[in-house]
């Protein structure tokens, strides 16, 4: 019985999260009267704005509440309004590195970051020059004011007669120069760079993209990057001195109904579609917490994010999550940040496609589960080995962020214009229709939609 009064206390700490006008006193009495007087002061600190996963700690032992309310420490978090706008914030300064769209003739040529660049293009500065002059501009990363990241991209339309084959004339996105940082080329700033290229492309309404790259060895796991995304060797591009490229190609037109192959497309056929709710400092870590005025349009190529990466993983404790299924989709609900009425701040803002559901009883040990978790979460090590300790609770969703919402979809829109009125807002279904509808209410580029 004691993991099923655990379980109603914090549904009933999410039901106030959720309905912010609910009666508190009358929920207070009512779970007084279901459950025994040891989980009474337990009952009485749910609160509006907490978070219901720090309402129960133990000392000394993973039992969430001990058998004997003398062995419990209440452990009350209050987040008042105030506290969750100022953690908002503090999520939005605290950020481990800082992605730039700069000029060509802004970035220090010199920097040792490009001296493997020269050491395999002897043309690298005459080059860089000619881009300078011509006024282009690359993403770049900086981690303490050091150059660790570069991607410069650029639409060709002629022919490839330079490769062979040669490859005939069409619009195409030109990947011409990523290097990112070795020891973090295949991770998530790689993959960071790789959404990039994808959105670029949509923007562009790109035929292909390409990209030449040599196959050495310390290249290989890059290459396999690009491959698990939809590139494939396509041609080979020799130079004078022996050595030759490969020519990768990812083609924008055809789709092999491959979840990751076919990335960033949406495909709305024979998956179920859901709203799931993030809180909204775990959103902005997630997600690029781009406009919420509904009057302005997000600009996906501008967006600087650090968070803009391909794979999330969301850790929570909702109902129903566990039921989710391979390749169904998820429209991402961000809740209010209370900067103004739940009916205009709480907001859709993306399209995500679901690749893996977990539970407790997935992870051989607790360090298996961080080992899972620890890439793609918002959560710190300290923080997931203490939901682990949690048990059968959690519900672990790894899923690839397709597209962010243009225009956002406010929660009385999502009423008023879709019919959406679901008993509890924190996750539930989608018809076929009304998911299309909240796509066409977002103003989602239509392009990355495929039947």
């Amino acid at each position: 019985m004691k993991e099923i009064y655990i379980h109603m206390i914090r549904k009933a700490q999410e039901f106030m999260n959720e309905n912010h006008f609910a009666d508190i006193s009358r929920l207070h009495c009512l779970l007084r009267k279901m459950m025994p007087k040891e989980y009474h002061d337990f009952i009485d600190n749910i609160k509006e704005c907490q978070d219901p996963h720090v309402i129960f700690n133990v000392s000394g032992g993973n039992n969430l509440i001990a058998p004997n309310a003398n062995q419990a420490e209440l452990k009350v978090q209050e987040k008042s309004p105030d506290k969750i706008k100022k953690k908002i914030n503090n999520n939005l300064k605290l950020r481990p590195m800082d992605l730039q769209v700069q000029r060509f003739s802004d970035i220090d040529l010199q920097d040792t970051f490009f001296d493997s660049l020269r050491e395999s293009y002897s043309e690298f500065d005459e080059w860089y020059k000619k881009k300078s002059d011509a006024g282009a501009t690359a993403y770049c990363y900086y981690v303490n004011g050091e150059l660790k990241d570069f991607l410069y991209m650029k639409i060709e339309e002629e022919k490839l007669t330079d490769v062979t084959p040669v490859l005939p004339a069409k619009k195409r996105l030109k990947v011409g120069t990523f290097k990112v940082d070795n020891d973090n080329r295949h991770t998530t700033r790689g993959e960071r760079f790789m959404k990039k290229i994808m959105d670029k492309a949509v923007a562009e309404n790109v035929e292909e993209i390409y990209v030449t790259m040599f196959p050495t060895d310390d290249l290989k796991k890059l290459i396999a990057m690009f491959e698990k995304f939809g590139f494939s060797y396509a041609a080979e591009k020799k130079h004078e001195d022996g050595r030759s490229e490969y020519v990768l190609v990812k083609d924008m037109r055809s789709h092999v109904d491959d979840m990751m192959l076919d990335y960033p497309f949406v495909k709305k056929a024979g998956s179920g579609k859901y709203v799931l709710s993030i809180n909204p400092e775990y959103h902005t870590k997630l997600f690029p917490d781009s406009i919420l005025n509904n009057e302005q349009k997000y600009d996906l190529i501008q967006d600087v994010s650090e968070t803009n990466s391909i794979y999330k993983i969301y850790i929570c404790w909702m109902r129903g999550v566990k039921d989710l299924k391979k390749s169904d989709k998820l429209v991402i609900y961000r809740t209010s940040d209370y900067q103004a009425p739940a009916a205009y701040r709480s907001v859709c803002t993306s399209v995500c496609t679901v690749c893996e559901v977990k539970t407790y009883q997935d992870f051989a040990d607790e360090d298996a589960f961080v080992k899972y978790t620890n890439r793609y979460s918002v959560f710190n090590e300290q923080e997931l080995r203490g939901w682990y300790k949690h048990k059968n609770y959690f519900t672990v969703i790894k899923m690839v962020y397709n597209i962010a919402f243009t225009k956002k979809v406010i929660n009385k829109v999502m009423k008023e214009q879709v019919g959406l009125r679901p008993n509890y807002w924190g996750f539930f279904k989608l018809t076929d229709a009304q998911f299309e509808k909240l796509l066409e209410l977002g103003e989602i580029d239509e392009r990355y939609i495929v039947d």
